[in-house]
């Protein structure tokens, strides 16, 4: 059997960065880590020189909507495999194709399109399961959300969906709407993950819906709620529940825009790397250069302008996307939040991993799992990716 064999790299592990270590894989899986003096080259081995650079598991990003002039809401095979293509340069292996707030219609193209082009992806980052994001949102925390769509969850509609496709793995949703507490327990029995996002929640809520399987916010910070008054009392809101419910997973948009160095650091101190994700959140102008783009659909979709590292309202009034990519995510939160690298690349790879079940077979670099391997230098520039034992991009 034909090896892959990665020599000369710092690997990152867990706990450690060991070097004079060699990555063995076969079969698209690692098959083990053995010390450089006990390593015995075979004729046939593809050998892959690190060059001293770091070498990683592949970055999952669970929460992306596009790249490369692509939005997954065009609903086409190609714009699908062009987004995949794109993040691959920049260190993902695998993500979660997310849709945005739309029609019916929409929803289901989008549905038989992820079926076509997972199967012809074998160039870019691999599909694990998609991210619906909405309909069921707070009208006041819509966000980029269209508000003609939003409506709230009625059983009817919600299992309608879910017969539609089998590939769905997280919903985000406000929890506070009228239905959402049940739609939770029914996602549970789908091995689907609630998700609480734009919503306008208070405290209390989110632990109810905490019960009923919503144990991960979305974009923390980001078209959600914090201390409010109502009838004169305070009430504590959906980012003060994040902190304390303490098994409670957040994701966050490190781009350094979104969510700036205090907050970085503020999440990092109290929710730690094994409750922290870091997702994109990017829209089809992430890889490409400033100037005008479309948030959404190429049919439906708003004009937005990147500029500043980030998508913006025309009128510069708030952000409208996120245009990051997972290599820039890592380098925010080691260069910007003080991040130690180790822990920078679990946010990026196990704890995604873990918050959506697939920590047996990706998410680190140990002996049976997925040979997903990302190889950079000390910036964080991405080297070669490798998805599942095949080299998928090389600088």
């Amino acid at each position: 059997m034909k090896r892959l064999i990665i020599t000369n790299g710092k690997i990152i592990l867990p706990t450690s960065i060991e070097t004079d270590k060699i990555l063995i894989c076969i079969n698209q899986k690692i098959r083990q880590i053995v010390a450089s003096n006990e390593f015995m080259p075979q004729p046939d081995d593809q050998i892959i020189d690190a060059a001293g650079n770091y070498v990683a598991p592949g970055f999952i990003d669970m929460h992306i909507h596009g790249g490369g002039g692509h939005d997954f809401m065009d609903g086409t095979v190609e714009a699908f495999l062009g987004i995949a293509e794109t993040h691959a340069k920049y260190g993902t292996t695998s993500m979660v194709p997310t849709t945005l707030t739309c029609s019916d219609t929409e929803l289901m193209n989008t549905f038989a399109t992820y079926r076509k082009a997972k199967v012809l992806n074998t160039k870019g980052a691999k599909f694990i399961g998609l991210h619906l994001e909405g309909p069921y949102f707070s009208p006041k925390q819509s966000g980029a959300q269209d508000p003609i769509y939003l409506k709230k969850p009625q059983p009817e509609e919600y299992n309608a969906i879910l017969e539609s496709s089998e590939d769905i793995i997280r919903w985000s949703i406000a929890p506070e709407l009228e239905g959402a507490i049940k739609m939770g327990h029914v996602l549970q029995e789908h091995h689907i993950l609630p998700s609480i996002a734009h919503t306008d929640a208070i405290y209390e809520e989110v632990t109810q819906a905490y019960k009923a399987g919503y144990t991960h916010i979305t974009h923390l910070y980001s078209a959600m709620s914090s201390v409010t008054r109502r009838n004169a009392f305070r009430y504590a809101g959906v980012v003060e529940a994040a902190y304390l419910i303490d098994d409670m997973t957040v994701e966050i948009i490190a781009d350094g825009i979104h969510l700036p160095k205090p907050l970085l650091q503020f999440v990092y101190k109290f929710k730690g790397a094994d409750k922290i994700a870091l997702c994109t959140d990017a829209m089809r102008g992430a890889g490409m250069p400033d100037g005008e783009s479309i948030l959404g659909s190429l049919a439906n979709g708003q004009k937005v302008i990147i500029e500043d590292g980030v998508a913006k309202m025309p009128d510069r009034s708030a952000f409208a996307g996120s245009v990051a990519t997972t290599n820039r995510l890592v380098r925010t939160m080691v260069q910007l939040a003080d991040v130690s690298l180790i822990n920078a690349i679990r946010m990026m790879t196990l704890t995604p991993a873990r918050i959506l079940h697939i920590d047996k077979s990706k998410g680190s670099l140990e002996a049976g799992k997925d040979a997903d391997i990302v190889i950079f230098d000390n910036q964080i520039n991405i080297i070669h990716t490798i998805s599942e034992g095949h080299v998928i991009y090389s600088k």
